[in-house]
Formats: structure tokens, C-alpha cells, sequence
């Protein structure tokens, strides 16, 4: 696990210690090092909300195929690999932009809850880990409270602001029913472990989760305008059919 992390973790770590080179605050040089990371990883949630948008334009032909070939799997396969085709939509759009962010956010998590395993020995941030910051005596030591409960309400809103905008609710009750449980359950999880994590590691989750809305509020208002262009072509192809 070492090695995997740390392919990740040490140039983060790289990066963590070079803008404290510049900043010399452990806090602020989190909260930096945190928007600059989730800016990087902006294209993704962008390719992402396009991807789930192009899933519920395309979700009713699907359907219709599903429906019209429910005994012959394998025309159904071949329909739908000629609906992809046709409507140059790729099923796993979404999911690519996922498995690219589990290693970066595996990594980071590595590193800022054992800075000192991924960051060397002549860095100038040795004892920076153990600097205060705002109300927080020690960086490197739990925060009980208050950070953990900001982490846990961005969390939560963030979690239910994302699972809005990936259209949750139209998911069978099964699967809504479950993510409708880990909106409430995941926040709490959060928490509970920031309270036991390093403030540092808790400081960036919050921080991060904090700008996930923000991101958020941007990625509706381009999926409601993804939403307007596809229905008005829509029309313009009902239009010309008549």
C-alpha cells in the first residue's frame, strides 16, 4: 500500500512543501495546497456533469430498446452499442473521471495524515506539522470539535447538492433508498474520523468539501444549460421531420 500511495503522495508532498517554502503557515499553506488540487481536478467534475447529462438525454432510447428486445439479449447489445454510435455517447463518460480522482484523493489522505512519510527528512516543514492555526493549538493533533463538525455539514451538503445534480432521484427505489441513507450516514462517518485524524488532514477535507459546493453551484447551472440546448434541438429536429 506504501508504494501505491506514495507514487501519488510524494509529489504532493513535493508540492505541500514547496508552498510552505513560500507561505511558512502549515494552515494556510493546507488551504492553498487544497485549492489548487481540487482546481486540477475541475475538468474532470465538468467531463463528469456532461456525462451524466448526456445519460439522461439518452436514458429514454435505451429504455425503449430495452423494452423492444427484453428476450433477445443479444440484439439488444447490438442496438445499443448503434444508439452509443448514433448519439456519440459513451457509458463509462462518467465513470473515468471517478476512477481518476480515487487515487489522488487516496493519496492526499496518505500524505496529510503521515506527512513525514512522504515529505524528506531536509524539508524545512519538519516541524511545521505541529504549528497552530485559527483556534487549533496543534495541527498535527485532533481537533475535537469544531473542525470536525465544519467537515461534516460541508460534507453533507456538498454529498446532497452532488447527488441533485447526478439526478439520484431517478433511480430505482432501491438504489435511491441507499443513497438517500449515505447522505445522512456519510457526513456523520466524517465526522467521527476527523475527530480521531490529524486537524491538518480534517482542515483539508473541509476546505475541499467547501469548494465541492461551490464547483457544485457552477455544475448545475451547465447542466441546466446543457439541458435547454439539448431540448432545443430537440425541437429544431421535430421541426424539420414536419
Amino acid at each position: 500500500m506504501y508504494t501505491i500511495l506514495g507514487v501519488i503522495a510524494k509529489p504532493l508532498g513535493m508540492l505541500l512543501s514547496l508552498l510552505y517554502g513560500f507561505l511558512h503557515n502549515y494552515g494556510l499553506t493546507i488551504i492553498i495546497f487544497t485549492l489548487i488540487v481540487k482546481l486540477c481536478l475541475y475538468p474532470l467534475y465538468i467531463k463528469q456533469t456532461k456525462s451524466t447529462a448526456r445519460m439522461a438525454e439518452v436514458q429514454p432510447k435505451m429504455q425503449a430498446l430495452q423494452r423492444k428486445y427484453a428476450n433477445d439479449k443479444e440484439t439488444l447489445n447490438i442496438k445499443m452499442a448503434e444508439l452509443y454510435k448514433e448519439e456519440k455517447f459513451n457509458p463509462m463518460g462518467g465513470c473515468l473521471p471517478m476512477l481518476i480522482q480515487m487515487p489522488i484523493i487516496m493519496g492526499l489522505f496518505a500524505l496529510l495524515r503521515n506527512p513525514m512519510q512522504y515529505i524528506s527528512d531536509d524539508s524545512n516543514m519538519i516541524f511545521a506539522f505541529h504549528e497552530s492555526f485559527a483556534w487549533i493549538a496543534d495541527l498535527s493533533q485532533p481537533d475535537r470539535w469544531i473542525l470536525p463538525i465544519i467537515a461534516g455539514v460541508a460534507t453533507f451538503i456538498s454529498f446532497s447538492m452532488t447527488q441533485a445534480l447526478s439526478g439520484g432521484g431517478d433511480a430505482n427505489n432501491q438504489m435511491a433508498g441507499m443513497t438517500k441513507m449515505m447522505k445522512y450516514i456519510f457526513p456523520i462517518m466524517i465526522l467521527w474520523m476527523a475527530r480521531s485524524f490529524p486537524s491538518g488532514l480534517a482542515l483539508y477535507w473541509a476546505v475541499s468539501q467547501i469548494m465541492q459546493i461551490g464547483f457544485n453551484i457552477h455544475l448545475s447551472t451547465v447542466r441546466k444549460k446543457m439541458k435547454r440546448e439539448a431540448e432545443e434541438k430537440r425541437l429544431m429536429e421535430k421541426a424539420k421531420k414536419k
